[in-house]
């Protein structure tokens, strides 16, 4: 399979009284021509669609535009979009079944609409053009600290927390699992070792938010982050990547080198990642 992986776009950003609108449309199409021309099965987007968790009418037509057209250029193609912290997880999914006609997927929360966690719902599957199952996503979105399982005598009860998550949809993939299939991790989360841009919002107050890369479970192929604003791979072991904004969000943010990833899977895992650059409008 080939995946693109993206994220942050802040769509309906009004950034010091501008408009960031025209810059979105440019990316969007951007990102549509890369789709096509690199032939892509799946998008990742790995949360912070939206700047606020109320967007404006625009912007949620921006995004139902671009996978409406998404859906016409490339018909097989799926897309996992999971919520960060800028987003309202109950706005992302209220139109989920909508969006699972145009191929989308949508994990706003962890939890169900009843406040359940069940790890399969968190499970997606990913095939390829024929149609065959090549690999499971792991969409996790972003979580808050009374989203999580409690965890007794954990210095850090969110780190501990968002640790169990992922252990549980690693399990609850696994059983699910065939030979030869990747499995790729989704989050939005901060690790140690990610630099940040200054125009991020703490997800928790204290520095708490900060995770080890350890977070994520032996097994996984590749870990499609979301929340730091540039393009990175964080220090350590396996393939944990950062695939940064698409546009500036901040003057901090100019000189930043814009990209998404193309990553290609085969049933030896991810066998390669590269950077597409993002063309500044």
């Amino acid at each position: 399979m080939r995946l693109l992986h993206s994220a942050d776009w802040h769509l309906g950003i009004n950034w010091r009284g501008f408009d960031r609108s025209y810059e979105h449309e440019q990316f969007l199409e951007g990102l549509l021509a890369a789709l096509v021309a690199e032939a892509a099965d799946a998008l990742l987007l790995a949360g912070d669609v939206f700047d606020v968790a109320n967007p404006p009418a625009a912007a949620v037509r921006m995004f139902f535009g671009f996978v409406s057209r998404l859906r016409e250029r490339r018909p097989h193609l799926q897309t996992v979009v999971i919520g960060g912290n800028h987003d309202s997880a109950a706005r992302l999914e209220a139109p989920g079944p909508v969006l699972a006609k145009l191929g989308v997927t949508v994990v706003g929360s962890c939890l169900d609409e009843i406040g359940r966690f069940d790890p399969d719902r968190l499970v997606v599957p990913l095939s390829g053009a024929d149609g065959r199952q090549e690999a499971l996503c792991l969409a996790v979105p972003y979580m808050r600290l009374a989203d999580l399982p409690r965890i007794d005598g954990a210095e850090n009860p969110y780190a501990a927390g968002v640790a169990d998550v992922y252990r549980q949809v690693a399990e609850a993939a696994s059983r699910r699992r065939r030979v030869g299939q990747a499995v790729i991790a989704m989050g939005h989360c901060h690790l140690i070792g990610g630099e940040e841009a200054g125009s991020e919002r703490n997800v928790l107050i204290g520095g708490a938010e900060a995770l080890a890369s350890g977070t994520f479970p032996e097994g996984i192929d590749y870990v499609a982050l979301g929340h730091l604003h540039r393009a990175q791979r964080i220090p350590g072991p396996g393939l944990v990547m950062y695939s940064g904004s698409p546009i500036p969000l901040s003057f901090a943010e100019a000189g930043y080198d814009h990209s998404v990833l193309v990553l290609d899977t085969d049933r030896d895992g991810v066998r390669e990642c590269r950077k597409v650059a993002v063309p500044q409008a």
